[in-house]
């Protein structure tokens, strides 16, 4: 087990699984490089089917050099319609080739327009719009290039970690080129918390201990080396006039660039008198309910941090764990958690047999209000670490958007993985669930800057 990289550390993510070195490289040269293709969830009726029962068309965009709220904006426009009658159900990178659905509603498939870099098929029509994280998951294909090492010693490390703690049943040497079962924390990506400056969860933390303040400076004010100068002197301005006796807000909005709409907004309400809370509340409901849920994902991968440090299997659980049954009826396994059972007693191996089958995940919670923490070590992980960051599951009864119930989320992620080679370069396929994320994977072979991920 490896030391993470510092930027990873400041997000909660310690360790490496693998103690075998990095094969480093470069991600998305070219748009090729990166493959998305949804696992889709929704069965459309007929093209020609009852406008008025069924009045959205369902379609699947595969996307070259498109963001998904880019694109979805490009459609609405082409078409003279509002934004709002398109809805999709994850968000997609644009530096890649993405195939994934979209809903438009009240349109006829002759309205859909042709768009550079976009090739749009309609599926028929559906009686409702697709909302987020429904889907049954991403399949990937990834090419990585000027890479610097062997993936294969990795590859047997996570197939161990998959094993659990019996490593014995993985033959050493085996033939890793072929479709492996592996599995790799199931860790919250660096682009949760802010690709270049990771604030929003210490945003999230303070928000949730009321301290309202220290939430609007942790964003406005906070200056981080890997942004442009002019950013960093501006929050300098910004927590320079926090601490006078007579804050200038004026000063600080004249020296905040326009680019950084949102700390704006927070400055435009301290300005016109507003208290700190309202001030946060200056930007759109996504991304307050953001802030809470980076909070939530950073005590998340601190636990599995501690839990990977102390040992403790990912793929079975241990006395005191909370597992999770999987979905029924789903084409791609994932953690149902209205039917959470506690491993205790008895139950402990029982438990364990159901996960080594795919029946069942262990997890870890996304801490809220309605949130039960673990037994045994397993809840004395959660438990230290919440007192550590001064943070109580009561704590997010918070108002309006910033409220959170909490939930919990499988600790591990397992997938079926082949690493080909495409002239000299390794390409990995894998499929992972709505909601995991690739890098969790990649980041295992490149053990490089999370932002290069």
């Amino acid at each position: 087990m490896r030391e993470a990289h510092p930027r990873e550390r400041a997000t909660g993510v310690d360790y490496y699984v693998s103690d075998a070195d990095g094969i480093g490289g470069r991600l998305r040269v070219a748009p090729e490089d990166f493959r998305v293709r949804e696992r889709e969830r929704m069965d459309p009726e007929p093209v020609d089917a009852h406008a008025g029962s069924y009045p959205f068309l369902l379609v699947r965009a595969t996307l070259r050099g498109w963001d998904t709220n880019d694109f979805a904006s490009a459609l609405s426009n082409a078409m003279g319609a509002s934004r709002e009658r398109v809805s999709w159900a994850g968000t997609k990178d644009k530096h890649a080739v993405t195939t994934q659905l979209f809903t438009v509603r009240d349109a006829d498939p002759d309205e859909i327009p042709d768009l550079d870099g976009a090739d749009v098929e309609v599926l028929g029509r559906v009686g409702r719009d697709l909302s987020f994280g429904d889907l049954a998951g991403n399949e990937f294909e990834i090419r990585v290039r000027e890479t610097d090492g062997d993936p294969a010693p990795i590859t047997r490390d996570l197939r161990a970690f998959a094993a659990g703690p019996d490593p014995d049943e993985v033959d050493p040497a085996a033939d890793t080129t072929e479709s492996v079962e592996v599995a790799v924390p199931n860790w919250f990506g660096h682009q949760r918390f802010g690709s270049r400056r990771p604030v929003t969860h210490e945003v999230g933390l303070a928000a949730v201990r009321g301290d309202w303040r220290g939430a609007v400076l942790a964003y406005c004010g906070n200056p981080h080396e890997a942004e442009p100068e002019d950013s960093q002197r501006a929050r300098e301005v910004v927590e320079d006039e926090a601490d006078s006796d007579a804050p200038d807000w004026t000063a600080a909005l004249d020296a905040m660039p326009g680019r950084l709409r949102y700390e704006r907004s927070m400055l435009h309400r301290l300005d016109e008198g507003a208290d700190w809370r309202e001030a946060l509340e200056a930007v759109p409901s996504n991304l307050q309910r953001l802030f809470v849920n980076a909070a939530q994902s950073y005590v998340f991968n601190r636990v599995l941090s501690e839990r990977l440090r102390r040992g403790l299997p990912f793929t079975r659980p241990v006395e005191g764990d909370v597992v999770a049954f999987v979905e029924r009826d789903v084409a791609f396994p994932k953690p149902d958690m209205d039917r959470l059972q506690r491993a205790t007693g008895g139950r402990v191996d029982t438990l364990a047999r159901h996960c080594e089958r795919g029946r069942a995940f262990v997890t870890a919670p996304l801490v809220g209000t309605d949130t039960e923490l673990g037994d045994g070590e397993p809840g004395e992980i959660e438990g230290e670490i919440l007192t550590e960051l001064d943070v109580d599951p009561d704590d997010f009864e918070l108002p309006g958007e910033f409220r959170s119930r909490g939930t919990r989320r499988a600790v591990a992620v397992p997938t079926e993985l082949t690493v080909s080679d495409a002239e000299g370069d390794p390409v990995f396929e894998f499929a992972l669930p709505s909601g995991s994320y690739a890098t969790a994977l990649l980041r295992e072979y490149l053990q490089c800057d999370p932002e290069r991920l």
